[in-house]
């Protein structure tokens, strides 16, 4: 057996016992160690991810209908709903400088920020049906800036989650209607070294979802705007949609 082109395991014989425990180790590697170590796995299909995926899901983020996508008080000047789920790994997780205007020297931008306040509002339609198991977030203020005041780099702190709505909601219509789920991360949430948190949803309520709405109403601090590097959907892939024919699913007759 060979990773990364070295030998690691030899077996003499036929011994189905020995080669089926290697074949079970390697596959436990697999799931909880990528390229870049515990924590930053990838996919052939979806790339970087900022943690492994729970046993018996996967990343489904390559399910996303792109063109759908919407994003409302976003910074026009950072990156657009798009650079959420681009696939490679966030540049400031990469070594590279993020702020350099006064030097005159390259400044990447693969991240996205609240613009007025520290809402943002990201509409996610699917190709296919999925059943939602966890949400990956990632987001990697910078450290190397004063955080204090009003100018101040947040993660998201509270989310709301909204299944099989038909296109964006407005922040007014979100805070009218009761979420699918809502989540309060705490600061413990985001792991140390890629600054993602696993949002794990009650599965029962994601099975069936054409599109999610990801509503962040507040950031952790005191700051007005909030940052998200990356977004990662983790499950299962269900029946292909036909696209442009989503429906909205309300509780009550013509809604």
């Amino acid at each position: 057996m060979f990773k990364d082109r070295k030998p690691i395991s030899t077996i003499h014989g036929a011994d189905p016992r020995k080669l089926s425990e290697v074949v079970k180790r390697l596959a436990t590697e697999a799931d909880s160690d990528g390229p870049g170590g515990i924590g930053e796995t990838s996919t052939a299909n979806s790339g970087w991810l900022g943690a492994a995926s729970p046993k018996g899901y996967y990343d489904v983020t390559d399910q996303i209908d792109v063109r759908g996508l919407d994003l409302l008080n976003s910074d026009s000047s950072l990156g657009d709903a798009r650079t959420l789920f681009n696939r490679s790994k966030p540049f400031a997780l990469a070594g590279g400088r993020v702020n350099t205007d006064l030097d005159g020297s390259e400044r990447r931008i693969d991240w996205v920020e609240s613009d007025t306040d520290e809402q943002l509002m990201l509409y996610i339609p699917f190709q296919s049906t999925l059943r939602v198991h966890t949400l990956q977030i990632t987001s990697l203020p910078p450290k190397d800036l004063d955080q204090e005041g009003g100018d101040a780099v947040m993660r998201p702190k509270t989310l709301h989650l909204y299944t099989n709505r038909a296109h964006v909601l407005g922040f007014e219509e979100a805070e009218d209607l009761a979420a699918t789920q809502t989540i309060v991360l705490q600061p413990q949430d985001w792991d140390g070294g890629t600054g993602t948190a696993k949002v794990e949803l009650r599965f029962v309520k994601f099975q069936k979802v054409s599109s999610l709405v990801l509503f962040v109403s507040d950031g952790h601090g005191e700051g007005e705007r909030v940052r998200i590097d990356r977004v990662r959907i983790v499950g299962e892939k269900g029946e292909k949609r036909e696209l442009g024919r989503l429906e909205k699913i309300g509780d009550e007759p013509g809604e």
